[in-house]
């Protein structure tokens, strides 16, 4: 067991898988495929893999071409991990909507396509305005047929869900959020097994109220967690983690156990994939209550001041649970 830096961490976990899969390759848009521990430790896949199955430098700003290159590779037999900088997939969206998703339908189930699509995302910080406080974006993604959607909450459950997604005969969409890796991060085991979609992840029990989330929501969820239990409130703490298989079964085990169900989303209202929770939820135990809070169909402004009265966090979370008892 070891603490990690949340990149090393997964970074670590790509290179393992390529050193077990040569036909396994690891791209990154923008900068260098290089991680390191906090003793000096300094993990380099250019100097370890070379041209032919990683990139330097990083390559031009063209993540279309990046995109459609990694569909033809994965066509062709080989697996391929894509990792491009915040949010620059929409430039691909093409391929992605068109491609990614449908080409194993398209060919009649003759052609896989064994890619991971990791896309760095930004959070609900301050500072940045709205260009890079996009958050919810991976609904984008979930609404693709054949695409497997999956949102990681640390560093552990980052290396479990990336080590599926390269197991994987079918594309990944693989959402990371700056928020997560700036938090403290648990220890990793050395041989860390496959996180298996479609599963949630419990992280506390409880009797009276089930709250569903996943990052970077999940941060605020567990920052509230402590005064939820001082209002007298024994509440269920679920990580979705897995959007895409949806794990449908596990969310209306815990809905069906306290009657209640809150969902706690960074992205916007309208159309955010809290949403599809509460709708499964409601549909797969009737009667249950159910609501839901997120960030407002509004740009992200730059003020600490302005997004922290937005953003759906510890505070709020705890009145939105106080209200839910009362229903």
């Amino acid at each position: 067991m070891a603490v990690k830096p949340y990149r090393y961490a997964v970074l670590e976990a790509v290179a393992k898988e390529m050193r077990k899969n040569k036909n396994l390759c690891y791209f990154y848009e923008y900068e260098s495929p290089v991680a390191s521990l906090p003793d000096g430790t300094i993990l380099n896949l250019w100097n370890e893999f070379g041209p032919d199955r990683t990139s330097a430098q990083g390559w031009p700003l063209d993540e279309a071409w990046y995109v459609g290159m990694g569909v033809g590779m994965a066509a062709s037999g080989c697996n391929v991990v894509l990792e491009l900088p915040t949010m620059t997939t929409v430039f691909a969206f093409e391929n992605i909507f068109n491609q990614v998703g449908n080409f194993r339908m398209m060919t009649g189930g003759q052609t896989h396509l064994p890619m991971v699509i990791w896309q760095d995302g930004a959070a609900r910080g301050a500072g940045s305005a709205q260009q890079h406080t996009q958050v919810g974006w991976e609904t984008l993604y979930a609404f693709i047929p054949g695409l497997q959607v999956v949102v990681p909450s640390d560093a552990y459950q980052a290396v479990g869900l990336m080590m599926s997604a390269m197991h994987s005969p079918d594309p990944t969409m693989f959402c990371d959020y700056s928020e997560v890796a700036s938090q403290t991060q648990p220890d990793i085991p050395d041989n860390i097994a496959d996180i298996p979609y479609g599963k949630l992840n419990l992280v506390q029990e409880g009797k009276d109220l089930t709250i569903a989330a996943w990052a970077p929501a999940l941060i605020d969820v567990k920052k509230a967690m402590a005064d939820i239990a001082k209002a007298g409130i024994n509440a269920e703490i679920i990580d979705i983690r897995s959007l895409k298989p949806l794990d449908e079964a596990g969310l209306a085990a815990s809905v069906k156990k306290t009657g209640r169900l809150l969902c706690v989303d960074h992205g916007y209202w309208t159309s955010g994939f809290s949403a599809t929770v509460l709708a499964v939820a409601a549909q797969k135990v009737p009667g249950a209550k159910v609501g839901r809070i997120t960030f407002p169909d509004a740009a992200g402004p730059a003020p600490s001041e302005m997004i922290g009265w937005m953003r759906p966090d510890a505070p709020k979370i705890l009145l939105a649970a106080q209200a839910m008892m009362k229903v």
